[in-house]
């Protein structure tokens, strides 16, 4: 098939693109830069420059006929984000250019358009044994998960409108090899061996590896019940932030250095460190209940959470 694909430099999209160029799909990448290395170039990869698109770019000029969209670029989430118009930057760069990319899709007769939402969309946490599901009353809370929301809403009016199929998909924390942020900062402390002081915390979050999270993504591409479908996809094991990190210390082959601290002093101490939002996602929990999303598309996530843990520890 031939996939237009954005974001294929970015972390979820580059692992995407390679699998599908693996299945000998053909895959259109639209890049700001075309001075790539020599392990970019795939006889089925098609790339071409789009730098800083706007309402008059034309995103399938000289592309011909695409089957499906996968759309992954995104303004991505931004801890300290302290910019007054922030809302208006996160609504041209996730609302305004994928109406834009949404609206020329249509005309252009592609089939089905793969939107990667958040489960953010849903809200900032869970309490007790709730769970977020796909139906849940959505309650995004910051200027990321909003303009998610509203590029949901507008996808799903050009759907009404032209007939596009539209498949929603709201992502929980994403985990893998490349992966940054957060993720990259808390592994490197656990291989330097630092004390860490979480033993006390028991959340539980719902995360995927990217190897699922590809491997669900290419389900979507053309399973007749993907259409008109928004999806919560997890491993389907909620892990407490001291699991989560025992599993990197696994596969670094040692035990994790971890040791107990009251988590009202935790906060005491993250509050005056100016890291209130870094503790919420280490102390509160977030899972999700993706029964709809097995049943829909029958799919089962083919790597345990362990051994992606592994893969991401190790760089595979």
């Amino acid at each position: 098939m031939k996939i237009y694909l954005t974001g294929s430099t970015g972390f979820i999209g580059n692992h995407l693109s390679i699998q599908l160029l693996k299945l000998s799909h053909i895959v259109f990448a639209p890049i700001r830069n075309l001075k790539l290395s020599q392990k970019n170039i795939h006889e089925n990869l098609r790339l071409f420059r789009l730098e800083n698109p706007d309402k008059n770019t034309n995103y399938f000029k000289n592309i011909g006929k695409v089957d499906c969209l996968i759309h992954c670029a995104a303004r991505t989430h931004v801890m300290k984000d302290k910019k007054k118009d922030s809302l208006d930057i996160y609504r041209e760069a996730n609302v305004e250019k994928t109406k834009k990319l949404a609206e020329e899709a249509a005309k252009q007769g592609i089939k089905r358009f793969i939107f990667l939402s958040s489960v953010k969309v849903n809200g900032e946490k869970t309490l007790g044994s709730n769970s977020f599901k796909y139906n849940d009353v959505p309650a995004p809370e910051d200027f990321y998960a909003i303009s998610k929301f509203e590029a949901e809403k507008v996808l799903w009016e050009i759907s009404r409108k032209t007939g596009l199929e539209v498949t929603v998909i709201r992502l929980p924390l994403v985990y893998g090899n490349g992966a940054k942020g957060n993720l990259e900062r808390l592994i490197k402390l656990v291989r330097l061996g630092i004390p860490l002081p979480f033993s006390m915390i028991q959340n539980k979050r719902s995360m995927i590896g990217i190897d699922n999270l590809v491997d669900f993504l290419i389900q979507c591409i053309d399973h007749p019940n993907a259409a008109g479908k928004t999806f919560l996809v997890s491993d389907g094991k909620d892990l407490s932030t001291p699991n989560f990190i025992n599993h990197i210390s696994s596969s670094m082959g040692f035990s994790a250095r971890l040791f107990p601290v009251p988590i009202f002093l935790l906060k005491f101490l993250f509050n005056i460190l100016g890291k209130k939002k870094e503790l919420d996602r280490l102390i509160g929990s977030l899972k999700l209940d993706c029964t709809h999303t097995r049943e829909a598309l029958n799919w089962i996530p083919p790597v345990n959470i362990a051994e992606g843990i592994r893969r991401m520890v190790q760089g595979k």
